[in-house]
């Protein structure tokens, strides 16, 4: 059989297996490997959230989405060109994601009758019992050939089974002319300290890659270009990362030092491990005993002149509520960063979902305003991470960052910026004044009051809880509080001069509006697109601000006939906007699956308006 190579735009690849089986580690790979390359790459991990639930359950199968392209990519995909899955439980969990005659690549090792029974199947022919017969079923038995391939490694025998992920990532990166060498230099560096497992890993990974050149049940294999892309310095990073060194970048800038002070908590605590590492950068990070300790020692820092920032999902923020009004009413500058998930108390902790809005909006007691700001990428997570922290200081008040566990986890090229590029961060720190210092005097345009750190000789102050006047006596004269509450909400509101408009992507005015914040944007965007090539008469507007919202939101709405709101909530932005713009109405698209959107919901709901 002729081989041929076949120039395609784009390809979709899942790993799934069981949680042992490595298909994070290999999915990552394969993405790093294809972004070095060139393409613009968008991941998904996908991963379940037991600890570790039965080997060989559909509840313990582990996934990861790669979408490759050498043209724009905004998404992980929708449904995946080729599925690895390394069990029958995989298989049974994944196959739905599998394009119409895609190649599906099973380890026929795994597929005993144990392994069948454990995944729930009823015959002992899961590919016909899943009516999988017209796929390209790619059988192949991947832990033998392993075995075969380490046998004179001097590896132990679990060592060696744990390196089939290697013997796959071979196959799969043949299948699609990706380059070796950059997983061979991944490996030299991550067993720099034991240097017996370089050889024995890269000889799998190569002889994953000659098997699948040798056997004929691979007729075709597909070259995706490196992708046009603007001259730069790019590399593959995932949401929280970025959000970490977007505060780092902050701090720089600022000239204050960063204090961290989170309790670990799924899907945020790579934040905390990211800013640990950079103790050089002048970075202190405290993991506390838990998510009000957490918070705390951030306010405590905020007060000694530190960027301060605390890091947690829905179930910590619900717990750092009271002192969020704490910080709110001191007025001093703080950084919430939320990475949602999935559902109430502990929910779904490993799945994403934009359900914490309400929560950030109004989850206090007390009139207590906060800014509120969305992510809408990985790579846009440095960005809003860094303008955080700019209001958090410049306009000395707590604003909450809402990330998700889709950008949180998931990764996509990310052009290094110059810092030249970003613009200075000045905090209102004051080190003398005249006459009598009054700490909550502000200033005219923003509102802000002034910074004064502990020790400054003559700025002694107090600040706390309770309700104070502009001197900082404390106060229960009911108009200074009506005074002071119409105060602080009216420094949120002015941050609107400060932020960038609103922009509409697509057409500029037209029939239909597409709405979304967040990280529904990457398919809200290819849906807009995929909608304007089928002569749709369509625009979207993404917010990354939230509150205070930009102030061109009513003259973008009024362009457009009808407007549909999409979140992965049931409703919780529409209700805001609904509050804010009542002269507008507004349809809404929802899902709470703890999954994406997929894009073709977005365009059948556009097109059903």
């Amino acid at each position: 059989m002729e081989h041929k190579i076949i120039d395609t735009q784009e390809v979709v690849i899942r790993f799934t297996g069981d949680s042992g089986d490595g298909m994070q580690l290999t999915g990552t790979l394969f993405a790093d490997a294809s972004a070095l390359y060139g393409n613009e790459i968008s991941t998904f991990p996908d991963y379940p959230a037991e600890i570790r639930a039965p080997q060989g359950t559909v509840s313990g199968v582990s996934g990861f989405q790669v979408h490759i392209g050498a043209t724009e990519v905004k998404t992980p995909g929708d449904y995946c060109d080729v599925l690895v899955a390394m069990n029958p439980a995989a298989l049974k969990a994944n196959a739905k994601w599998a394009k119409p005659g895609a190649s599906i690549i099973i380890d026929t090792d795994s597929f005993d009758e144990k392994g069948i029974e454990k995944a729930g199947f009823t015959t002992n022919d899961p590919i016909a019992e899943m009516k999988l017969e017209d796929y390209h079923i790619l059988a192949a038995p991947i832990t033998s050939l392993t075995k075969e391939s380490l046998k004179d490694s001097g590896l132990d025998n679990k060592a060696i089974i744990r390196s089939k992920n290697m013997f796959v990532l071979g196959m799969c990166y043949f299948m699609f002319n990706r380059p070796l060498h950059f997983t061979e230099e991944y490996l030299e560096k991550k067993f720099a300290k034991k240097p017996n497992l370089i050889a024995p890993n890269k000889k799998v990974l190569n002889d994953g890659y000659n098997y699948a050149h040798n056997i004929h049940a691979i007729p075709n294999t597909y070259r995706i270009e490196p992708a046009k892309q603007e001259p730069g310095v790019y590399r593959n990073i995932n949401g929280n990362q970025a959000t970490a060194w977007g505060l780092l970048a902050a701090s720089e800038k600022s000239g204050r030092p960063l204090f961290c002070g989170s309790y670990p908590i799924t899907p945020a605590t790579v934040i905390l491990e990211e800013l640990a590492i950079h103790k050089s950068l002048g970075a202190k990070t405290v993991q506390c005993e838990d998510e009000i300790s957490g918070i705390c020692t951030a306010i405590g820092a905020a007060y000694a002149g530190n960027m301060a920032v605390t890091t947690t999902s829905g179930p910590g923020l619900s717990l750092k509520s009271e002192a969020l009004g704490l910080a709110m009413i001191t007025e001093l500058p703080l950084v919430i960063v939320d990475v949602q998930r999935s559902g109430p108390s502990t929910g779904i902790p490993t799945k994403t979902e934009q359900t914490d809005l309400n929560q950030a909006l109004y989850g206090r007691n007390g009139e207590c305003p906060i800014m509120v700001m969305a992510a809408r990428t990985p790579s846009h997570c440095f960005h809003s991470a860094f303008y955080a922290a700019k209001y958090a200081m410049e306009h000395m008040m707590p604003v909450i960052l809402l990330t998700e566990g889709f950008i949180g986890n998931g990764s996509e090229p990310w052009k290094i910026p110059s810092m030249h590029d970003y613009p200075a961060i000045n905090p209102p720190i004051i080190d003398k004044c005249e006459g009598k210092f009054k700490p909550f005097e502000r200033d005219l345009e923003k509102y802000a009051r002034s910074w004064a750190l502990p020790g400054t000789p003559g700025l002694e102050h107090r600040v706390g809880g309770l309700e104070k006047n502009p001197a900082g006596a404390v106060s229960s004269d009911p108009l200074v509080h009506e005074q002071m509450v119409a105060a602080r909400a009216e420094k949120v509101a002015r941050v609107a001069n400060y932020i960038p408009d609103l922009e509409i992507i697509g057409n500029q005015s037209g029939d239909v509006l597409l709405v979304g914040w967040g990280g529904t944007y990457g398919h809200l965007y290819t849906a807009t697109k995929q909608l304007l090539a089928d002569g749709a008469n369509v625009g979207f507007a993404h917010f990354d601000y939230i509150n205070p919202l930009p102030k061109n939101t009513a003259e973008v709405f009024a362009k457009f006939k009808k407007i549909i709101v999409c979140e992965l909530n049931s409703g919780q932005f529409v209700d805001y906007l609904r509050a804010k713009h009542p002269e507008f109405k507004f349809a809404q698209l929802n899902k709470v699956q703890g999954q994406p959107f997929i894009v073709q919901e977005i365009v059948e709901a556009v097109k059903a308006l």
